[in-house]
């Protein structure tokens, strides 16, 4: 029996991106066409990030469809000073509405420059945060500020050329498939720095130990922030 995965038997503490690279859509989907990809992993629990380099790399291989992927190298990100305001990006799509919910419809379209869109992005964070246990009660009654605003000149921007930053994504979760909406802009987060701390490290929203609801630093090169991973040894 693997030792790690008695050790987090239900750790959903992480998120990562999807696969980067050049790539290119055909009709049997997304082809790849560069000697290298990327993946962002990201957790507040160092331990967990090495048991998951260390399981990756023990692997020759790893094939995700038809791709076949050979693990070469691990760089960590400069940690990030994070204050009461903040720009991100995301890097994956941002599911707000749980499906799981009774009653829910987790296909509907909410604006981001609703204050609908922003509280139920805080309900869920503030769940997300208690169920952690990483914070007390009186933090968490303390993290009540909490204002997402969109960057209005990329929407603009978006309505203009007729493209979507919202779109339809197939979930699998407990051996049920759903279909979320899922939303990719650019926003200001307004929030207490540990909050911020959190959605960075753990990503915002729903399903983001899924690979959803991935955020970056809005300008930030990561090619400046970056040095060589060392996982230690057992």
């Amino acid at each position: 029996m693997d030792r790690h995965r008695i050790e987090f038997p239900d750790f959903d503490l992480y998120n990562f991106s999807g696969l980067k690279g050049q790539t290119k859509v055909g009709k049997e989907g997304l082809h790849f066409y560069s000697n290298k990809v990327t993946l962002v992993f990201s957790s507040p629990n160092e331990h967990y990030i090495e048991v998951f380099v260390r399981a990756l790399f023990k692997m020759p291989q790893v094939e995700i469809g038809k791709l076949l992927l050979v693990p070469l190298t691990v760089e960590r990100e400069a940690e990030p000073q994070l204050g009461n305001e903040v720009k991100f990006i995301c890097i994956s799509p941002l599911v707000i509405i749980n499906p799981e919910e009774k009653g829910s419809d987790p296909k509907k379209f909410i604006s981001p420059s609703t204050d609908m869109f922003s509280d139920m992005l805080y309900e869920s964070t503030m769940s997300r945060m208690e169920k952690s246990k990483r914070f007390t009660p009186e933090e968490i009654a303390s993290f009540y500020k909490f204002q997402i605003v969109p960057d209005k000149d990329y929407l603009t921007k978006i309505r203009e050329e007729e493209k979507k930053f919202a779109r339809i994504f197939p979930v699998f979760h407990k051996a049920e498939k759903y279909e979320v909406r899922g939303y990719t802009f650019p926003f200001t987060l307004y929030a207490d720095p540990k909050v911020q701390q959190f959605v960075f490290d753990c990503g915002l929203g729903f399903y983001a130990f899924k690979g959803f609801g991935m955020l970056d630093i809005a300008n930030a090169d990561p090619n400046q922030r970056t040095t060589p991973f060392i996982v230690n040894n057992d």
